[in-house]
């Protein structure tokens, strides 16, 4: 998948498609928080998530702390948001759902 610098217009109607995930003021990064019922659960997410991210060669910023998970995406090489960055906020949200 290319790593190419998406237009504002193309930010705006990814994001939409995307149920808990906000812009950074900037435009140059999305986030969102995952709250789960307990540390286990925090870490099994993370960990599928891991393996994903790998599988693309696109890793996020993240913390654990407890029960939440706290995810910053963007594309560092091509300074700021990718298909990459949507494709993974969307394989979040499909492991946090199901």
């Amino acid at each position: 998948m290319a790593r190419e610098k998406l237009g504002r217009e193309a930010v705006a109607e990814a994001l939409a498609g995307l149920d808990g995930w906000s812009l950074a003021e900037d435009g140059g990064s999305i986030a969102r928080s995952f709250s789960f019922r307990n540390f286990s659960e925090a870490f099994a997410f993370m960990t599928r998530v891991a393996l994903a991210a790998e599988k693309i060669d696109h890793h996020p910023d993240w913390s654990n702390i407890y029960k939440t998970v706290n995810v910053t995406l963007n594309t560092h090489d091509a300074g700021g948001l990718t298909a990459l960055d949507f494709e993974l906020a969307s394989k979040m949200n499909r492991y946090f759902g199901g």
